[in-house]
């Protein structure tokens, strides 16, 4: 099926950006020495994480077990649930492990690490837990210096856990945009991750996996000595997020949503799509960074950006795009004729991805095969 005959809103991956993506990242790494897990949570494809692990992945991070449940019953064995668990989960995690999943969970804190082992002990299961430590501030995890990480690390093994590594995300990376600052904070993040595991090796607790990841972080670590292997999952699609942290360009964006032009309100400026938040979503990522694309960034039907136009607003199945206020006046019914297909570029490809059960991978002639994504938890 081509473009022109697809209904709108949908999602639409540029084939050829996907794969050329895939393998910058990966190049990446093999570059770094250490070994790649793709967070698969972007795509929700097995599709696209078939191309990660062909290209040389090593085994899949998930931010669901919905995710693992599914990738694993497609015969991906080695999982990463990097969520800090619940102690309400631990029965799908046992269901999956008893099956031969390769299930590793993490926590970072005392009490999850009791209930961890205390379920485990109770079914006879030894779990295999990483400790999530924080080397940036950004949201969870354990301080590699303080005692609490020896505390649970301990707790761990006392009730029959194995502590199969430590990992951390610098998450605040999406917030730079300097290579220098970008540098800095991924080297800020592999030092900590690396004293973390080393803390847990002098006090005689074996730590064999040292994981670090954030987009951004991984295409600006300069080494990383000591790390064992690296997350990351926007790059597949990447974003404009990340265009503006420096990582990408706009023609690197592989991910967009098809939209059809639905009327005009002339006196206001304003062009309407068909494309709201329910196909969009809501993510205001840019919203806070050097450039502000609104709800997204409206391209051609070949994918050259519009310049100076925007998405400005987004009801649930109405998109309103206009010109930015540096733009020169434009006769908007002749440059987005009523009918005219437009892609919209996502400021959050994770967040934009979920909205849709189906992406159409899409040739450079326009044709176009549907792929199917899940969503829940």
């Amino acid at each position: 099926m081509h473009l022109h005959q697809l209904d709108t809103p949908c999602a639409i991956v540029d084939r050829a950006r996907l794969q050329e993506n895939i393998q910058r990242m990966q190049q990446r790494m093999n570059q770094l020495g250490v070994k790649f897990r793709p967070h698969v949570k972007t795509s929700k494809c097995l599709e696209v994480v078939n191309l990660q692990l062909a290209a040389g992945a090593h085994g899949i991070t998930v931010s669901t077990l919905k995710e693992a449940e599914v990738f694993f019953a497609a015969g991906i064995r080695d999982i990463l649930y990097a969520v800090c668990i619940s102690a309400r989960k631990l029965p799908r995690v046992l269901a999956l492990r008893r099956q031969g999943c390769d299930l590793k969970i993490i926590v970072d804190n005392a009490e999850s690490a009791r209930q961890v082992g205390e379920f485990g002990r109770a079914h006879d299961e030894h779990f295999e837990v990483w400790i999530e430590v924080d080397t940036d501030g950004h949201r969870a995890g354990i301080d590699p210096s303080e005692g609490e990480l020896l505390t649970v690390a301990a707790q761990l093994q006392e009730n029959g856990a194995t502590v199969g590594g430590v990992l951390t995300h610098a998450g605040s990376s999406y917030e730079l945009h300097s290579p220098e600052k970008l540098a800095a904070l991924a080297e800020q993040e592999r030092a900590g991750a690396v004293l973390a595991a080393t803390r847990l090796r002098h006090a005689g607790i074996p730590c064999e996996q040292v994981s670090v990841g954030s987009t951004p972080t991984a295409f600006a670590a300069q080494q990383l000595a000591g790390v064992t292997e690296v997350r990351a999952g926007v790059y597949a699609f990447f974003d404009l997020v990340m265009h503006n942290v420096g990582v990408c360009q706009l023609d690197d964006i592989a991910l967009s949503v098809l939209t059809t032009v639905i009327g005009h309100q002339r006196e206001k400026g304003w062009v309407m799509v068909d494309a709201g938040w329910m196909a969009l979503s809501r993510d205001r990522g840019t919203a806070s960074q050097q450039r502000d694309y609104g709800y997204g960034q409206p391209c051609r039907l070949d994918g050259t950006p519009f310049d100076g136009f925007i998405v400005i607003g987004a009801n649930q199945e109405h998109g309103i795009i206009a010109a930015q206020p540096s733009q020169p006046a434009a006769d908007i019914t002749t440059l987005f004729p009523l009918g005219a297909q437009l892609r919209i570029l996502p400021n959050h490809a994770c967040a934009t991805g979920a909205q849709h059960a189906v992406m159409h991978a899409c040739d450079a002639q326009g044709n176009t095969a549907p792929r199917s994504r899940f969503q829940g938890w």
